[in-house]
Parts: C-alpha cells; sequence; structure tokens
C-alpha cells in the first residue's frame, strides 16, 4: 500500500511530513550505526591522552553512542592516536583486518596523517594511510577532545550519507 500525499491537506502533510519517516531500510541501518559506533581505541602517544580525556566524564562521548571496545572483533571503527612507526605498521593492518565489516578508520593528530615532527626519522611512517584506508583526518598536535568529537561526528555524517546516495566518499 502506497500512501499519497498530494491527496491530503496541506496542513496535514505538514504534520505528516514532520512525525513520519521516510527512507528505506539501508538508511535506516546507517542511521544505527552511525548513532553507536564502537571503536577500537589503537593509541600510540600523546594524542591517546586526548582520546582517553573524550572519554571520560567531562566530554562524555557516551552520549553520542560510542562505547570504546579492546576487542578488533567487536570494533567497527578504529581511532589510531599517536605515532606509527614501521615495526608498529603491520600489528595495525593485522588488527584492522580481524575487525568486522563495515569498518572505519580515523587517524587522530598529525602523527597519523602525515608522520607529525618525527617525519625524517627511518623508523616512522608517513600517516597511517599508507597501511589501511582512512575516513577521516583529525588534525593537531595533539588535537583536543572536541577535535575528536567533531571528526566522529564527521564520520556519522559520512555513513548516512554513503547509505542514502550509494556512493563512498574518499579521505
Amino acid at each position: 500500500m502506497e500512501f499519497d500525499l498530494t491527496k491530503v491537506s496541506p496542513e496535514d502533510r505538514k504534520e505528516v511530513e514532520r512525525n513520519v519517516f521516510f527512507g528505506t531500510v539501508d538508511q535506516l541501518k546507517a542511521w544505527a550505526r552511525s548513532n553507536s559506533l564502537w571503536p577500537m581505541t589503537f593509541g600510540l602517544a600523546c594524542c591517546a591522552i586526548e582520546m582517553m580525556a573524550a572519554g571520560g566524564a567531562h566530554y562524555d562521548l557516551d552520549r553520542f553512542g560510542v562505547m570504546f571496545r579492546t576487542s578488533p572483533r567487536q570494533s567497527d571503527v578504529m581511532i589510531v592516536s599517536g605515532t606509527v612507526t614501521k615495526k608498529m605498521g603491520p600489528l595495525l593492518k593485522r588488527l584492522y583486518d580481524q575487525m568486522p565489516e563495515p569498518k572505519w578508520v580515523i587517524a587522530m593528530g598529525s602523527c597519523a596523517t602525515a608522520g607529525g615532527p618525527y617525519v625524517k626519522s627511518y623508523s616512522v611512517i608517513k600517516g597511517v594511510d599508507q597501511i589501511v584506508p582512512v575516513d577521516v583526518y583529525i588534525p593537531g598536535c595533539p588535537p583536543n577532545p572536541a577535535a575528536l568529537i567533531y571528526g566522529i561526528n564527521k564520520l556519522q555524517a559520512k555513513i548516512r550519507y554513503e547509505a542514502k546516495t550509494g556512493k563512498q566518499v574518499t579521505g
């Protein structure tokens, strides 16, 4: 049965549009996924302190549906915060591969996004995007918890947009 909004009065149409959700099942799944992100923390340096502060009582990531997990098999988001060395790179890739689909990555801080002040070091990977695909970049050294919350909001918007349009958004 199909509902035709053209056959109702303008007042009733506004009431229906305000109170009834029109969308697809994929959009509903994306809304649910975007509002219940379970990130796996991959704190490697000083940015990890800011990530922990974002999960604390003052910033309270729980109000956005963000629940930190310690196992890659229970996570759908990986937040890489800190300097990724060449020795740590294969471990990061292994943990990413263990995460179930769909999965997303947030690169937090200038070290995770581009190598940071250690960019000239032989042992530092010049950005985590050389190992795993990154969905959201959060600049800063270190970025504050509000920047992480902004990045999580951008990831939520990306998840909903991709479900609505069917297009993949990169970077």
